[in-house]
Formats: structure tokens, C-alpha cells, sequence
């Protein structure tokens, strides 16, 4: 089959380029050539398939043919299952013979998101020696691996450094760097008892309003595919002796075409042809099983309506037998259960299709017995049960787990952890002053000398978590402060620091203070003469997964503050800067026409002294380091920009939208540096003075996976009515009014728990202090819908509200509602827009859309929630039953 129709483009940057580094050079050499790479250590051609991938050893097939004669049918499935490690005890894996456990983002040993590395190692032990226990198996002691998420690092640990996410890394497009990264990463994942990491993401992302496309090195095929095998490398050695106590296994994920999905939708659907599909997002995963890359996670997304999790032809044809894999596919977080026909607790046609370990973080226990049950009943081969054994347990033998010396991971002493992460915290630096993009620097405003006088601007300038962005000790990132990062320096931290070697200073002023210092001439003429330059930072929210999908490729409402400070110093002829700090190229030439220069940061990480190494220079105005990252993605001219990138530009006619195909405001590869001299002339700002819709499509979504822009999320009793939670979990101030939880409703973490259990009246709601005019959903039959699954009925009444500024509101009593639903199953709620109405609210200033309180007894989950026109439901309120209530507050 020939398919991989590889693209040679390299970014034309103003145009410069970095040659292969040697070990690259030999991974391409033996893909083209044959066996020339593998000479030195005595592997001859017969060893190898087609693609260079060495072939298992006699001693291996030996070893794993043996092994699986031994194995019962229930310790078989039980290889094939993997926990999440809050849902499963090291007995209980024991016990059910579990092949694998995951920490999921956000997931810590004991719940403690400052677990030392030695209560991580003392957990990995404790699992370990679970597995390798005399009652584990009948004859031989099979070690349970663990998984974890360290995409920019060991970014669930406390303390760890968090390096540039990857689409920082494409925007350097070093391989030798990228792979000094990764092996940074695998030192850091095995010093907590942990050799398997789900890295590299090697998505080739087509439409940044995906949220995931910082998790994406580039848009281009050939800079993924290079960083894709440079990453490998780094994780597993560049000879994949995944056995070394210093490499973990790597994972190539998500199989396939995650990046391309219609619209940019997390999860949806690829129609592109077999051929488009494979040229563009296939040959990243070929490169990493090139290079050695031990296990490949199935992807969320769909090909032309089929999920991939249950896609035979393309898991188990095209990667197994036409690109050669030989190493065992993962699902991902409960993925089989999308595919038609399956659920949580059992999938036997994700197992049919190739997946070779189903991840099934809490429902695994049933798993296995429905497995068992569709073995037995001849649902599943018994073969495709043996060849996933095999499949793993070839895994398990590369990567060492069978050795004696494996047993037990040792805690490192402090002084060790303090050296590592010395080490650790250079090769981000270096990073990050890599990754950096110079769009604009007119006047050569950039660098800054050391002597300056600056005013540094803005939240983003002050808070290490937005630098780093999602899967930063929590999934979506959310929910820490600077105090959650003690090795880590804020962007105002390190520009400080570099000021003040060299005799300059800077301040810092939120957004809200520097609107007060330039509300008026007198003000703007004392701070021109205080400072000598401004520099604003800003950007995105951290995010992760379909949480930060975009319908327009803008900043969100609040930052056009930004924007209107940045006009007003510019009238006032002050020098100003702006970094923009995002996981994704924006449409933001009105944030570039009224900045002198303008530098893309993307998501730095906990090393923000990077920044200041270019940004601020030499006392005499040089420049310590020059910038040298291009754009790993085409920038967008306006929000609604469609299909700008140089893949869009070469599909056949009619696969795209001629009339929205514009060139892109910047090309990929673009990037200046202090050499050049170009002045950027004023860009069309097509999107004006436009602020976001925050209605689209007659839907204003309030909670979808994750809280939208620009609701803010808050709970609150009699002691705190407005008590803000920034992550996915949180608490009124007498914790026992009410609690708040992530859990899963279709996906990871998509929904939240609400616990109310005091006497105290408690209340959750989502808030937006402008306001919202929603009167012409209404007038299209607008309901406010949601999902909502009863836990615990109510023993008291229960207020759901609308407030139109409070106390103008809207109450209805939902209680005798709720007791009347089905226990434990989730159902869609529709609620009429005039029933707030007829209670009071104004529904051209809503402030308030969801607000839910009762006291006493309640246990509910709610997801999805919007007001959107013509809704349907399982189940709908019906005003009349209500009249206007007094309010508990």
C-alpha cells in the first residue's frame, strides 16, 4: 500500500532552516536504505521490517509465548484493562491481574496535588509489588505498568519543570532541542517510579479553533513528522532500549486524523479521503514507529462517521500490517465506549478492531467481566485476545519490567531532585527563548535595554498557571496559583530580575491600574515621563481538550481592554509591547497595529526567564539573544478566517471554500529577527471593534465541558455568597453547605458533582457582570437546557434561578421536579425562557443565567448547560406550575 506521500516543505521564513541533527539523519538514512543504523550493534537486515522497526528477539517471542500458555482467560482480559489509580487500590489490581493504571490530569497520589516524588514512588511500589506478588499469576509474576500524561514535562508533579507546550517546540523546529526536551521529560517520569508517558501528541493540526492545537508541533506534515521521531527518540533512547532507567515508553497519539476534524471540533468527525488522510496525518505516526515508538493511543475523532476506536481497517490493517507497528494500542479515557452499540463496561468491537488495552478509568472491574463474557460467548476471538497479550507483553519485556532489578523504585535524595531539576530548568530556557516569534518591532523597540524604566501589564504578566496553560498539575490547568510552582518565575519576575542586573526596574499594574493611570492627558503626560516603555501581557485561559474550542479564532471579550489601552498609549506616542501568550494563532491585527512590536509567546511554561533572555538586552541596547522561532501555523486575518493554512491551499477544488480563502496575515515559517529592519505597516482589521458573539448558531453556552467566556463560576452560603472556583473543584467557606466536583458525563471531566449536605442554604451559579441580552433566543422558543443526573433527591425545596442584576430575578421552586426524575440516569432538561420571565427577569440583562441553591440533602450532576432556541428534551418544566418565591438570600 503506498501511502506516504511525505511533504519535503520547510518553512520558508523569511526563510531560514535548521538541517537534521545526526541521529535524525540516521533514522531517515535506515527508513530509505535499510539497516544501515542498526550495524553497529550487531542486527542484521533479517531482523528488521520494512520500515527499520527491529523485529522481537527469539529470546523475546520465547519469553511472551511461554508466558501467555500459563495465563487464565481472566488474567489475559485483566492485562488488556487499565485504571485510573484513583478508582482502583494496589489490591485490588492484584487481584484482577490489571495489565496497566493511569493518573489522569489533575489525579495525584492520595488526591494531594503536592505529593512529594516519594509518596508518587511509594504508590508506584505499592502497585508494583501488588502485580508482582506469588498470587498474582499461576506461574510467572506479570509487573503492572503505569501511564501518565507528561506532555510538557512531568506536569502532574509538584515542583517539576513545565516545559513550552509543543506547539512552542514546532515554533523552534530544533530537533536536537526537541529531543533533549523529551529525555528531560523521561528522567523526570522515572524519578516517580512511572515508565510509561502518553507523549508525543503528533497531531497535525488543520484548524486552530481546535482546543487542542497547542498540543500540536505544527500544521505542517513535515515539521510534525521530524519532531514527532525527535521526540521518540528523547523519550526512549535513540536505539529504543526503552529498558535504560533513564527512558520511559513513548505513545504517538491520537491514531488518526485528531487534528483534522471538521471545523476543528474536538472528537468529530475526518472526511477527508484515505489518500488526503494518510499524506497528511499519517506519516507523523510512521516516523515514530521508525523510530521505535513502543504504543499508539486511538483517537477520540471519527473517519467520514466511524470511530476510531472501532476502526478495524485503519487500527489494525493499516497501522499494524501496512506501517509495521509491533507494539500494542491504547484506547483513550473510556474512547471505546463512543463506539455504537458499546458502553463504559463493555466493548467487544473496540477489542475486534485492534485496541489492544481498553482504558476504562472507573468502570473497569465491569469490564472485565463482560469481556470474559463475550469471550466465552464467541463474541471475541480467543485469538485477538492472545494477540493483545502478546502485543503488551512484548512491551513489558523491551521496556525491562521482567528484569530483577526492576522490583523497586528507590525515592531520589533532595540533592539529586535539585540537580535534576537545575538540568531540567536550562533546557526549558533554552526553549523558550527558542519558541518565541517576533511578529512586529517597529522602531526596533525590541530589546529592551537593562537601564529601562518598564511598566509590565496585565494578569497574564503575574501568573505562572496561564504561562503553562492545560495538563499543568491540573487537566484543564485551572484551579492553581504561582504558590503550585515553586521552581517557576512569572513573566514579570524574569523581566525584573534582568532589569535590575543591568540598573533598569519594572513594575507591574493589573489591566483595571493602568486604565486609571491613562484615563485622562495629565495622567498619560506623568506616565510617559515615569517610564520609558510599556509591555502588556495577555492572552488566552489555560484549557485543555474541548474545552478551548473556538467558534471564532479571537481573544475573549475581556481582553479588548487590552486593546484599548494599548490605541490610547499609542496616541500618546509611548513605546508599547505586547506579548501574547495562546495556544493557537489569533485573529489580533488590532492588538498588532497599536503595538510597536508584538512578539507571540505561546505557552512558555514554569520558565519565563527564557523571555527576559531576549526581550530585555545589554545596558547599551544589544541584545543578549536573538529571536529565532518562526510560526508553526499560517495566522489568521480575521476571526472567522476559514482554511488559510498551506494544506487548505492545496486541496482539490471544491473541498474547501473558495470564498473564504484568503492568504493567511502571516505564512508559516514567518518570524523576524533583530536583524531584519522591516517596519510592518498597519494590517486591515477586518474584525473592527467587534467583540465576540457570545451567541452563536442560537446557542449562548454556559457550560460546555468546561465554563464558557465569559461566565465566571461561583458558590456560596450565608458566610461567602460569591465564593469563585477557578478549577474543577471547589467549596462554599463552611464546606459542608455545598461541594463541587469534576465527574465524567460522555468524557473526561465534562460534568460537575454538586453536594449539598448542611442546613445552611447554599448556591451554585455561573455570572457575567455586564450582562447579557438573550431576548432574541427567547423569542425563538429559547429554553434554558441542561443535563442533569439525581444522585440524592431533595428534602427541601430547590431554587433555579435567572437574575437580571439581583434582586431583579426570575425563581422557580424545581424540587418535587427533581424527586421526580430517575435515580442515577442522566436526562436533558428544557426549561422555557418566559417562565423566568413571567417570575420577574429581564432577560435583556441577564447576569445570571444558571443559579441552582437549596438547603438540607442534594446530590446532583449537571453538564451541558446553554440557553438555545428550539430546544428539545427528555424532560421540560412547565411554568404554570410555578409562582413568584421570596428569595433565600
Amino acid at each position: 500500500m503506498s501511502f506516504l506521500l511525505k511533504q519535503t516543505v520547510t518553512p520558508d521564513r523569511h526563510a531560514r532552516s535548521r538541517q537534521l541533527t545526526a541521529s535524525t539523519l540516521l533514522v531517515v538514512l535506515a527508513t530509505l536504505l535499510g539497516a544501515c543504523k542498526f550495524v553497529e550493534q550487531g542486527i542484521t537486515p533479517s531482523n528488521l521490517n520494512a520500515n527499520g522497526f527491529v523485529h522481537a528477539s527469539q529470546a523475546e517471542k520465547v519469553f511472551v509465548e511461554e508466558l501467555i500458555e500459563t495465563l487464565t482467560l481472566e488474567q489475559k482480559i485483566g492485562q488488556m484493562v487499565q485504571a485510573e489509580i484513583n478508582a482502583i487500590t494496589p489490591e485490588e489490581a492484584a487481584r484482577y491481574f490489571i495489565g496497566s493504571v493511569l493518573n489522569g490530569g489533575g489525579s495525584f497520589p492520595d488526591a494531594n496535588m503536592h505529593a512529594s516524588r516519594a509518596e508518587w514512588v511509594d504508590l508506584a511500589n505499592r502497585y508494583y509489588q501488588g502485580s508482582n506478588s506469588d498470587e498474582n499469576t499461576l506461574n510467572r509474576n506479570i509487573p503492572i505498568l503505569w501511564g501518565t500524561d507528561a506532555v510538557h514535562g512531568h506536569n502532574n508533579v509538584y515542583g517539576a519543570t513545565i516545559f513550552p507546550h509543543n506547539i512552542g517546540l514546532g515554533a523552534a523546529n530544533n530537533p536536537e532541542l526537541t529531543t533533549m526536551v523529551f529525555a528531560a521529560t523521561a528522567r523526570d517520569v522515572r524519578t516517580t517510579g512511572i515508565k510509561w508517558n502518553f507523549s508525543p501528541t503528533v497531531a497535525v493540526a488543520q484548524n486552530p479553533r481546535w482546543g487542542r492545537t497547542y498540543e500540536s508541533f505544527s500544521e505542517s506534515p513535515a515539521i510534525v513528522s521530524q519532531l514527532a521521531e525527535a521526540a521518540v527518540v528523547g523519550l526512549q533512547g535513540d536505539n529504543a532500549d526503552v529498558s535504560s532507567n533513564e527512558r520511559v515508553i513513548a505513545t504517538a497519539k491520537h491514531f488518526i486524523g485528531d487534528g483534522g476534524t471538521l471545523n476543528g471540533v474536538d472528537q468529530g468527525d475526518v472526511v477527508l479521503d484515505e489518500s488526503q488522510l494518510l499524506a497528511l496525518h499519517g506519516d507523523s505516526f510512521q516516523r515514530a514507529i521508525d523510530a521505535g515508538v513502543q504504543t499508539v493511543m486511538a483517537s477520540f475523532n471519527s473517519w467520514k462517521g466511524d470511530k476510531l476506536h472501532g476502526h478495524h481497517y485503519l487500527l489494525s490493517e493499516v497501522l499494524k500490517e501496512d506501517m509495521g507497528f509491533n507494539g500494542f494500542v491504547i484506547g483513550d479515557w473510556n474512547g471505546h465506549a463512543q463506539v455504537p452499540g458499546c458502553s463504559r463496561s463493555s466493548c467487544a468491537d473496540s477489542i475486534n478492531a485492534g485496541v489492544d488495552m481498553l482504558m476504562a478509568p472507573k468502570d473497569w472491574k465491569a469490564l472485565i467481566a463482560n469481556t470474559q463474557r463475550d469471550v466465552e460467548q464467541g463474541r471475541i476471538p480467543l485469538s485477538r485476545i492472545d494477540d493483545a497479550n502478546r502485543r503488551i507483553l512484548s512491551v513489558k519485556y523491551r521496556a525491562g519490567l521482567f528484569q530483577p532489578d526492576y522490583a523497586r523504585q528507590v525515592a531520589l535524595p533532595q540533592q539529586a531532585i535539585d540537580s535534576l531539576n537545575s538540568k531540567n530548568r536550562e533546557i526549558a530556557r533554552q526553549a523558550v527563548r527558542e519558541s518565541m516569534v517576533l511578529l512586529k518591532n517597529n522602531g526596533s523597540v525590541l530589546p529592551v535595554p537593562s537601564t529601562d524604566r518598564l511598566l509590565v501589564v496585565g494578569d497574564h504578566a503575574d501568573s505562572i498557571a496561564a504561562l503553562s496553560g492545560g495538563w499543568s498539575l491540573t487537566w484543564q490547568g485551572d484551579g492553581t496559583t504561582n504558590k503550585d510552582f515553586p521552581n517557576g518565575q512569572t513573566v514579570f519576575q524574569a523581566i525584573n530580575s534582568a532589569l535590575t542586573a543591568g540598573g533598569g526596574q519594572a513594575t507591574l499594574k493589573t489591566i483595571e491600574e493602568l486604565r486609571s493611570l491613562i484615563a485622562n492627558d495629565q495622567a498619560l503626560s506623568q506616565l510617559s515621563r515615569a517610564y520609558d516603555k510599556v509591555i502588556m501581557v495577555y492572552g488566552e485561559r489555560p484549557y485543555a481538550e474541548g474545552g478551548g474550542d473556538l467558534a471564532e479564532l479571537r481573544l475573549p471579550n475581556r481582553t479588548m481592554a487590552y486593546a484599548e489601552a494599548l490605541e490610547r498609549l499609542q496616541n500618546a506616542n509611548i513605546s508599547t509591547i505586547s506579548l501574547l501568550i495562546s495556544g493557537r494563532p489569533l485573529s489580533v491585527n488590532r492588538y498588532i497595529n497599536a503595538s510597536d512590536a508584538f512578539v507571540a509567546g505561546w505557552l512558555p511554561g514554569t520558565e519565563a526567564n527564557g523571555i527576559a533572555d531576549v526581550l530585555i538586552g545589554k545596558q547599551d541596547g544589544s541584545a543578549r539573544y536573538d529571536f529565532s522561532g518562526t510560526l508553526p501555523f499560517s495566522w489568521p486575518r480575521y476571526a472567522k478566517h476559514e482554511e488559510f493554512n498551506h494544506n487548505q491551499s492545496q486541496l482539490p477544488p471544491g473541498d474547501h471554500n473558495q470564498e473564504n480563502h484568503l492568504p493567511a496575515q502571516f505564512q508559516l515559517g514567518y518570524g523576524l529577527t533583530y536583524t531584519d529592519t522591516i517596519e510592518l505597516a498597519a494590517l486591515e482589521d477586518l474584525d473592527k471593534q467587534e467583540a465576540a458573539a457570545l451567541v452563536v448558531n442560537g446557542m449562548l453556552p454556559i457550560f460546555m465541558k468546561t465554563v464558557y467566556e465569559p461566565w465566571e463560576l461561583y458558590v456560596g452560603d450565608e458566610e461567602n455568597w460569591s465564593v469563585g472556583i477557578t478549577g474543577n473543584r471547589g467549596a462554599t467557606e463552611n464546606r459542608q453547605t455545598l461541594t463541587v466536583h469534576a465527574t465524567d458525563n460522555e468524557t473526561q471531566e465534562d460534568a460537575r458533582k454538586l453536594s449539598w449536605s448542611a442546613e445552611q442554604y447554599g448556591q451554585f451559579y455561573f455570572q457575567y457582570q455586564p450582562g447579557v441580552d438573550i431576548s432574541s433566543l427567547a423569542s425563538k422558543n429559547g429554553a434554558l437546557a441542561f443535563k442533569v443526573k439525581v444522585d440524592t433527591p431533595p428534602n427541601n425545596s430547590v431554587d433555579l434561578r435567572m437574575d437580571c442584576h439581583y434582586p431583579c430575578m426570575g425563581q422557580l421552586d424545581v424540587g418535587d421536579f427533581l424527586r421526580g426524575l430517575p435515580m442515577n440516569q442522566w436526562q436533558d432538561v428544557a426549561i422555557d425562557l418566559s417562565c423566568f420571565a413571567q417570575q420577574g427577569a429581564q432577560l435583556n440583562q441577564i447576569n445570571t443565567p444558571f443559579l441552582i441553591g437549596t438547603s438540607g440533602e442534594l446530590s446532583i450532576e449537571i453538564a451541558d448547560i446553554m440557553i438555545a432556541a428550539n430546544t428539545t428534551a427528555d424532560q421540560s418544566i412547565q411554568c404554570p406550575r410555578y409562582t413568584a418565591l421570596q428569595s433565600n438570600l
